[in-house]
């Protein structure tokens, strides 16, 4: 799972959201079914925060979710994400152990 979530983090953009996942209220404007820190950010406000298409945006954050960097709850049609801060306390754990 190390491996697949260091590729994961590989990138710029997958890296700046993470970033920007960090402090959700801060860095996303409102949304309509609430709190981005409980149930995550609305991938359209992603999208559009790092300049993406749908489906570029969708792929980055499939990546992210897949190495359970992410957590993705579904209201109605829309897909809320939000990191995962166990995962990435036992990923940072890991490299702490082998460095």
């Amino acid at each position: 799972m190390m491996v697949d979530q260091l590729k994961a983090l590989a990138s710029d953009t997958r890296l700046q959201i993470m970033t920007w996942l960090r402090e959700p209220d801060t860095q996303f404007p409102p949304q309509a079914h609430g709190d981005p820190v409980g149930i995550g950010v609305c991938v359209s406000h992603i999208q559009h925060k790092a300049g993406l298409s749908p489906s570029t945006a969708s792929t980055h954050l499939a990546i992210l979710q897949r190495a359970e960097l992410v957590c993705a709850t579904r209201i109605g049609k829309w897909t809320y994400y939000r990191r995962n801060e166990p995962a990435i306390e036992a990923l940072l754990d890991d490299i702490r152990r082998m460095v």
